[in-house]
């Protein structure tokens, strides 16, 4: 029931029954270093450690002695990487290397203390920008009594320069005295005599800000926390599980830090030891991409040019999407589409989620001919009226599937291990009770998983959405991917280094059917890792229709935009009730306000296991109509920011510091945000209505009535009406808007969208064409 307080427990796991033999090995001195190709080569030992929580050199032990490369990307880059076992993972589906990112050849040096690593210097040039030191001699000491503590033993004292000015050392001497450690630069972890798992620690400075690692329900600053990156179904969004990981931090200093695997991570960001950032990755090979560029910006717009760029996205996909757990026919989704067009609520997509199979839940990838006898003409009705279908699925597939023998005999399905006979999967979450015996993948001999990664199940998982996609779907949504049964033989990598890649992998396949078809790249997912930004879009996943769910999507939001995504959406108003999961609905203020957060939000959409239908909410019906029709007037602003968006390293919802890195504040701000260049948001996150304020530096033009305030400053106790939220646009800013009311992105045509200037002549929204048409 305790921390162990400790880095042999807390980070190592030393204290657990499997480790009971493992052994720690250090890295030492690089005893040579070389010039090999373009990249350098360290040659370092590695000492073998004994056991217990002041551990001391196992003399018993002969040194290991493995090789560390350097590599140089451009001018803002470097990979460190060492395999202890197996071999560095050269390119893998994380990866989508920009090719002006070319590989810059590095030189090396001898110097008094060690080695200097540069740029290969260009002809008629001595020396090249300065990319790493390594130090071989030992700091200066100065004895003045006698001691019996044993002299510190050798250590890698390296220190890069990703883009030849910011300073980035591995934490070289973080111990008490030497016999208790906190973190060590490189190291690796034997089992049974073979390297087993591998660590590293970077130095980590006083107040020193950290942020990212994928869509993580916390303060923005996660600076003493100690993270576990391994995709889960996270259950809501007020809780330490996450959907959606990646192997990447940002540092306030500021550089980046991509964890190029797919293995499970144990991330301590200043927690276990305050003066070290430090990883332990379950696999015996270390691959880092350090990342400089001077502003976190570009720090990582680098990081996309590692693992790839989010593309555009279709017009249609900025409107309203109306869903619910599930609509069941379709006369139920005509009726529904009848009367938002009748209540004048603007919206383009009707989401059809678990309901439209033959069995509720039992995805087959076709409809109930009962339910839908004409699934074609119906979606093609649909759309004449201004409306996309898109569709939910499942990658699993158990008892009672009609495709399952068919995966099961071409391997689709992976096989279960020989020796994983009659063991029990795990019932994917979401799945009714009265589903249970349709997951009992044990008893089918499979993994309960299409194997994304054999490529002849890739090819018949498209073909059956290509089916879809041809009958007039739009885009389809990629549920689930965060478990993987682990008992299973898949084709082409471990279920280990599968299970947070799995999510790639599948969006990937849906992603680039539904382009190939549709012409549009769009999905809509929920688990990711890196590299996903590069098939949107994500949502948050199962919140709670409570404040705290408001509040926690948020947190999720903000910092997954700081993880090289550029669109995030979220459940409008939480997806579950509480307390009764099914049946508890969110109250009308909630609707509201997360309807005015959804509308400043880079995807806006309904969805729940109630009704989500603004209609459904008569008190505030017409408070969500004059927000919807808001949301259709930003629409030219919105494609506006996107284009700029997916260029650079920002999101659309994008946190302070991405603007304001040199206000140590904002390193602080996770309860407001802002949307695109020029909106800074200030969700209301309770009943009351009233909240504070953080603007910063500049000047900030009141949205509602043109109020001129200048940052940085807090406004306290800002108290709005339900039908406003607290919103300010940067002085001077330039938006433009669609001047006509709309009933779907069909009816636009966006040369005709005009611009409202922010400036001294604008004195609220309600004089202004866009007030004209929601009425606000």
């Amino acid at each position: 029931m305790k921390q162990g307080n400790d880095f042999m427990v807390d980070m190592l796991d030393f204290d657990l029954p499997e480790a009971e033999d493992d052994v720690l090995w250090r890295a030492y001195k690089p005893t040579a270093a070389a010039a090999v190709e373009g990249d350098v080569i360290l040659t370092v030992p590695f000492q073998a450690q004994t056991r217990g929580t002041r551990p001391a050199v196992a003399a018993d032990e002969p040194q290991a002695v493995y090789r560390i490369r350097l590599r140089a990307y451009g001018d803002v880059a470097l990979r460190v990487s060492v395999a202890f076992a197996g071999d560095v993972w050269e390119d893998s589906a994380m990866l989508d290397l920009d090719p002006a990112l070319a590989l810059q050849p590095l030189a090396v040096s001898e110097t008094n203390t060690g080695w200097e690593i540069r740029d290969a210097p260009p002809a008629g040039q001595e020396r090249g920008v300065l990319r790493a030191e390594v130090r071989t001699a030992d700091p200066p000491t100065r004895t003045w009594g006698g001691t019996d503590l044993p002299k510190p033993q050798e250590t890698l004292d390296l220190t890069l320069y990703p883009d030849g000015t910011t300073p980035i050392r591995f934490a070289a001497h973080d111990h008490f005295f030497p016999l208790k450690i906190e973190s060590l630069p490189i190291a690796f972890v034997s089992r049974e005599g073979k390297p087993h798992r591998a660590l590293f620690a970077l130095h980590s400075e006083p107040g020193e800000c950290f942020a990212g690692t994928g869509e993580r329900f916390a303060k923005l600053d996660l600076a003493g926390r100690t993270l576990v990156l391994e995709n889960t179904d996270a259950l809501g969004v007020n809780n330490r599980r996450a959907y959606k990981n990646v192997p990447f931090y940002l540092s306030s200093r500021p550089y980046g830090l991509f964890m190029h695997t797919s293995s499970h991570i144990r991330l301590s960001l200043a927690d276990i030891s305050t003066r070290a950032a430090q990883g332990l990755i379950e696999e015996p090979v270390l691959d880092l991409f350090v990342i400089g560029g001077g502003s976190v910006e570009r720090v990582l717009h680098t990081y996309r040019r590692l693992t790839g760029f989010p593309p555009e996205v279709p017009l249609w996909s900025y409107g309203t999407w109306m869903s619910r757990m599930t609509y069941f026919s379709a006369d139920e989704v005509r009726e529904i589409a009848a009367r938002l067009r009748e209540g004048d609520f603007p919206c383009d997509v009707l989401h059809l989620d678990t309901g439209w199979f033959a069995k509720d839940w039992v995805c087959e990838w076709e409809f109930s001919e009962e339910r839908f006898p004409d699934p074609a003409g119906f979606m093609a009705k649909m759309r004449e009226q201004g409306f996309r279908i898109t569709l939910w699925q499942t990658p699993n597939i158990g008892p009672g599937n009609k495709l399952l023998e068919e995966a099961s005999a071409r391997r689709y399905l992976a096989p279960l291990k020989p020796d994983a006979a009659g063991e029990r999967a795990a019932l994917p979450e979401g799945v009714p009770s009265d589903a249970a015996a349709e997951s009992d993948f044990s008893a089918q001999g499979v993994a309960g998983q299409i194997d994304f990664s054999n490529p002849d199940a890739v090819d018949w998982y498209q073909r059956m959405v290509a089916r879809l996609l041809e009958m007039g779907a739009s885009a389809i949504k990629t549920d689930f991917g965060e478990e993987l049964d682990f008992n299973g033989d898949f084709h082409d990598l471990s279920a280990e280094k599968l299970h947070n890649l799995y999510g790639l992998l599948y969006q990937r396949a849906a992603f680039e059917i539904t382009q190939e078809v549709t012409g549009d790249g769009i999905i809509w997912a929920r688990t990711s890792w890196a590299g996903c930004q590069r098939y949107p879009v994500h949502w948050g996943g199962d919140a709670a229709c409570s404040w705290d769910g408001l509040a926690g999507s948020l947190l999720g939001g903000l910092q997954l935009g700081l993880s090289g995504f550029a669109y995030w959406s979220h459940d409008v108003p939480g997806f579950h009730g509480l307390p009764d999961f099914m049946a508890s609905w969110p109250s009308d203020e909630l609707y509201v306000r997360w309807t005015q957060f959804g509308v400043f939000s880079s995807h806006l959409r309904y969805h729940g296991t109630t009704p989500r239908e603004p209609y459904a909410y008569p008190a505030v019906a017409d408070i969500a109509r004059k927000w919807l029709k808001l949301r259709y007037a930003l629409i030219p602003y919105i494609v506006a920011q996107a284009a700029k968006t997916i260029k650079t390293g920002l999101p659309l919802l994008r946190a302070l510091v991405l603007a304001h890195e040199e206000d140590p504040t904002c390193w602080h701000i996770d309860d407001e945000y802002l949307f695109g260049s020029d909106f800074l948001v200030a969700p209301i996150m309770n009943a009351a209505g009233i909240r504070n304020v953080y603007l910063p530096v500049g000047g900030w033009v009141d949205f509602w009535t043109g109020e001129l305030i200048e940052g940085p400053c807090w406004l306290k106790e800002v108290a709005v009406e339900l039908e406003r939220m607290p919103l300010y646009v940067r002085q001077g800013a330039k938006v433009p808007v669609y001047p006509k009311p709309v009933s779907s992105t069909a009816d636009m045509d966006l040369e005709l969208a005009e611009t409202l200037i922010f400036d001294t002549g604008y004195h609220g929204i309600s004089e202004t064409i866009v007030g004209s048409i929601t009425g606000l």
